[in-house]
């Protein structure tokens, strides 16, 4: 069966767009990726998993319903962010952060809204960002989950938790000495951490619906993870934080959007992707204790402002070979892409005689 056989159909193919929303999270388009990363959730929590399908639902419909451009639609663009901000307001007000709280009525209208404006702020920013051929990547999300988290401490009919998570590397017990299952199960907790699942589990198997669409771009997942938890753990980051993957799940996704995704996997954009992956990793944590006294989480603003700080100027770099957002695919697919267009612009032999 052909990976994109229900994107037309009449009545999969909503079902085939929401399931690569959910895929778009970690860059693949790929129904299948998303599906399984959906079971990721629900091994974890059939209330993430329901909500997670919520989000992604809504805001691909408004996208459809504003008919918006509708390849980006068949291929998941307006469903990720959609997703993302329903995942994070579950967290952010639930007593338990690892498996969530069922919604009330108030809080699923909000949650609604939140997931329509991302889809109406994702074209914003595409817009604006569309002459330096940069994607908006999580910035709808983080805009949106932001305004809508400081809102809910305003409304009485919302319940907010008590935010027993921790947002910043100060409310960790300093002096904890790093053992076997901070490294394990902080790599995992980290790929969870991109949907806000504290479950190292799950972040493994979501690491394996990366993997069905791009083995390089689950490699480079993993890297960031790895790299991410060993800085944090050389300059002396708290134990708690590395395990629960916070200082680790920004820089998973600055790792695979440098190291294939939009730029062309070489050498030089490989070193360039660890560059930032140390980088976010720092920047992780000063974002979060900019945040404490507010008590706003970091979400992933870091992996935003690093990649883009880093992809914006890259046509100065003649090492670097970008990839425009609408030709982005995957790692494989930039990698042949590029191969091709240089066997094409050889010259035949009878012009190299010449």
């Amino acid at each position: 069966m052909k990976l994109n056989y229900f994107q037309d159909h009449p009545v999969f193919g909503f079902a085939d767009w929401s399931l690569r929303g959910i895929g778009q999270v970690v860059f693949q388009d790929n129904p299948l990726s998303g599906l399984v990363i959906l079971a990721a959730l629900f091994f974890n929590s059939w209330i993430y998993g329901a909500i997670c399908i919520l989000g992604v639902v809504v805001s691909t419909a408004t996208a459809m319903a504003l008919r918006a451009d509708r390849d980006m639609i068949r291929g998941g663009l307006y469903g990720f962010n959609g997703a993302l901000v329903a995942l994070a307001l579950i967290a952010f007000t639930s007593e338990n952060f690892r498996t969530g709280t069922v919604p009330s009525l108030h809080l699923t209208v909000y949650i609604v809204f939140a997931a329509a404006m991302t889809t109406m702020v994702f074209a914003t920013i595409g817009t604006l960002l569309a002459p330096y051929k940069v994607a908006s990547l999580t910035m709808p999300f983080v805009l949106v989950g932001w305004l809508f988290l400081f809102a809910v401490l305003k409304f009485d009919n919302i319940e907010a938790g008590p935010l027993a998570k921790p947002v910043s590397p100060d409310q960790y017990a300093e002096g904890v000495a790093y053992v076997l299952p901070t490294w394990y199960m902080g790599i995992g907790n980290a790929i969870g951490q991109i949907f806000f699942q504290d479950n190292w589990i799950s972040g493994y198997l979501i690491l394996v619906g990366i993997a069905i669409h791009s083995r390089i771009a689950a490699g480079m997942a993993l890297i960031g993870a790895a790299l991410a938890a060993l800085v944090a753990a050389v300059f002396g980051g708290p134990e708690g934080a590395i395990r629960d993957g916070l200082f680790g799940y920004n820089a998973a996704l600055t790792a695979m959007a440098l190291g294939g995704i939009f730029l062309v996997l070489t050498w030089q954009s490989f070193a360039y992707a660890l560059f930032g992956v140390v980088v976010t990793t720092w920047l992780w944590a000063s974002v979060a204790i900019f945040l404490e006294p507010i008590g706003m989480p970091v979400l992933t603003s870091t992996f935003v402002i690093v990649t883009w700080l880093m992809l914006i100027g890259t046509h100065v770099f003649k090492a670097l070979e970008p990839v425009a957002p609408a030709e982005a695919t995957t790692p494989e697919g930039n990698r042949r892409r590029r191969h091709t267009a240089v066997a094409d612009s050889r010259p035949y032999p009878e012009e190299r005689i010449a």
